[in-house]
């Protein structure tokens, strides 16, 4: 279930065809079936027939269950190391505008999630793997709006997730057993197809919409990446499309863009003649009533770009 989404007024010099922004989101529950217990075996007796009296009937033994084995200790949970405010303020910010170091590449990029999404109630460090050093400040609101990242791995106590920021596929190490962390799940995900120029969008795996797509010029084409919703919000300085979607990945050819880092975006256009080629500085450019569906995904929702 949602519980909104802000959608927020920018100036065109942060925008242009390649915006930068924040997240906000769904909440929902998830449920696990559990198995139902096995059922217990019936044990009958076997007898011998009588023989003379002098010779007592035998009688077969039931057999018993082993009993099961413990359950295993769940390993121990790794604390994170400190980090003081002297070293958060030197930091860089994990947003659209900052560059992360020391993270590590996302290992499977075209992979989809479980849905699984957090949200940091502050700002908190982020960590280049559980126990390991802090890369980046994450804050907890970007340009007005709540952060929401997809989780992509768990370890104890710690929850690996995509950030928005430079280089494209950085990933880093959030802890999630101090309480600083919401979680929720979303069951959208969208697939931007570069070779059939199609973006497609689901909902608990099942199609909700496909539509021809427009992508980036050769020299600055569409980025391949899993990154995500990072927000919408209109921009009252530009004709071309009532709501522009940003995602948490930049063009790999245009540093900056309009005055703005680079982000890449999904949005419409007034023409029909741009979809189904590659026409943009590397944003996604879809029909009017794609781009209505799309609005609707929550922010931290997986996009994979292939």
């Amino acid at each position: 279930m949602r519980v909104g989404r802000l959608v927020i007024v920018v100036s065109a010099a942060v925008v242009g065809v390649l915006i930068g922004a924040v997240i906000a989101l769904t909440q929902s529950g998830s449920a696990s079936d559990k198995a139902a217990p096995p059922g217990t075996a019936q044990h009958s007796i076997a007898t011998t027939s009588a023989a003379p009296t002098t010779v007592p009937p035998t009688t077969a033994r039931t057999s018993q269950s082993p009993a099961p084995p413990p359950s295993p200790t769940p390993p121990p949970i790794v604390a994170p190391v400190p980090v003081t405010s002297a070293q958060a303020a030197s930091l860089p910010q994990a947003t659209t505008w900052g560059r992360v170091t020391g993270g590590v590449q996302d290992p499977a990029p075209t992979t989809s999630t479980d849905g699984t999404v957090v949200h940091p109630e502050h700002a908190v460090p982020v960590y280049a793997a559980p126990g390991g050093a802090a890369i980046a400040m994450l804050p907890d609101v970007q340009v007005g709006t709540p952060t929401w990242l997809p989780v992509i791995a768990r370890a104890p106590g710690w929850d690996r997730v995509l950030l928005p920021a430079k280089p494209n596929g950085v990933t880093g190490w959030l802890y999630d057993a101090g309480g600083a962390l919401s979680t929720a799940h979303t069951p959208w995900e969208i697939h931007v197809d570069l070779a059939s120029f199609r973006l497609t969008v689901y909902k608990d795996g099942r199609e909700e919409g496909s539509w021809s797509a427009g992508f980036g010029l050769p020299d600055n084409p569409t980025p391949p990446s899993r990154t995500f919703i990072l927000s919408s919000f209109t921009d009252p300085d530009q004709t071309y499309s009532p709501v522009i979607v940003p995602l948490g990945v930049h063009s790999a050819a245009l540093d900056t863009f309009g005055g703005g880092p680079g982000t890449v975006a999904i949005h419409t256009w007034p023409s029909s003649d741009v979809f189904g080629t590659l026409s943009s500085n590397g944003c996604i450019r879809i029909p009017a009533d794609g781009l209505d569906l799309v609005e609707k995904v929550p922010f931290g929702s997986i996009v994979i770009i292939q």
